[in-house]
């Protein structure tokens, strides 16, 4: 079987948080929020999906094509140090009664996928799927990231007017959630997509998205957590930032002006709401 549970706590009309890597995961802000929530509540493994099935290790192509598909390995001094296969586990904070799930986007077999993922919410009596991502924008990084909000129903997007979070309008390439979204109904799941614009001028992990999401993330889970921490390296981050920025002046004059732009906008939201 490819869903393989360890552990069965007891839960009701839960929510299952879900982010994967690759795919929407800029800046690490989905697999970065969710395994923040994962270490910040204490929630622990209680089930995982076989990777076998889903991936693609040998890719055919260029070096530089198969190196994105093939798993990470490490080798000191003549000897494999480690081995980096795809994992996808769930873990359980029945506390708060909410499951997060850590994963890697399928590259196969979608509809197998889903049904494991639909298999543990029937077992575990899972009534909301909450999938967390993100994208580069045009969000400055001295600025909150933008959210945008994507239902699998109408009702949904009403519920989450009072989060702050516009709503996604796209076409384009589609990911494996959006796949899920069209399915959940008939699973009877109520499915949400929170999708974050972050700064598309940076490469790599972004501490600051990431304790903005995990900060919004957690309200809307209505669970307690200690982000103190968190805050402290993103405002450390954020300063590095800052101050390579101010080096190149191209790039710190578009900064301002995405800042203006940003600025503006939450201006004529404001106007908007109180008229």
């Amino acid at each position: 079987m490819d869903l393989a549970i360890s552990e069965r706590p007891n839960l009701q009309n839960a929510t299952l948080v879900l982010a994967f890597t690759g795919w929407m995961d800029g800046g690490d802000v989905s697999t970065g929020t969710v395994q923040r929530l994962i270490d910040l509540s204490k929630a622990t493994p209680i089930a995982e999906i076989d990777p076998e099935p889903f991936y693609i290790y040998n890719f055919p192509g260029s070096m530089e094509i198969a190196a994105l598909f093939r798993p990470h390995i490490k080798v000191e001094n003549g000897l494999v140090a480690e081995l980096k296969m795809p994992t996808n586990r769930f873990f359980c904070h029945t506390e708060g009664n909410l499951v997060f799930f850590l994963g890697k986007e399928p590259n196969m077999h979608w509809r197998r996928f889903g049904e494991c993922l639909f298999e543990f919410a029937e077992t575990f009596q899972i009534q909301r799927i909450l999938f967390v991502g993100s994208f580069g924008g045009s969000v400055p990084h001295t600025r909150a990231p933008r959210l945008y909000v994507t239902c699998s129903d109408s009702c949904l997007l009403k519920e989450m007017e009072k989060y702050g979070v516009g709503r996604t309008g796209y076409e384009g390439p589609g990911s494996f959630v959006s796949y899920l979204m069209t399915r959940a109904p008939s699973a009877n799941i109520d499915m949400i997509s929170l999708v974050a614009e972050i700064p598309g001028y940076l490469q790599g992990a972004n501490p600051m998205s990431i304790e903005a999401v995990t900060r919004r993330l957690a309200t809307i889970l209505n669970v307690s957590i200690d982000l103190d921490a968190m805050r402290v390296a993103s405002t450390e981050w954020e300063l590095n930032v800052s101050s390579a920025v101010e080096e190149d002046e191209e790039l710190a004059q578009t900064i301002r002006k995405m800042e203006e732009e940003y600025d503006n906008e939450l201006l004529e939201l404001d106007s908007d709401d109180a008229s």
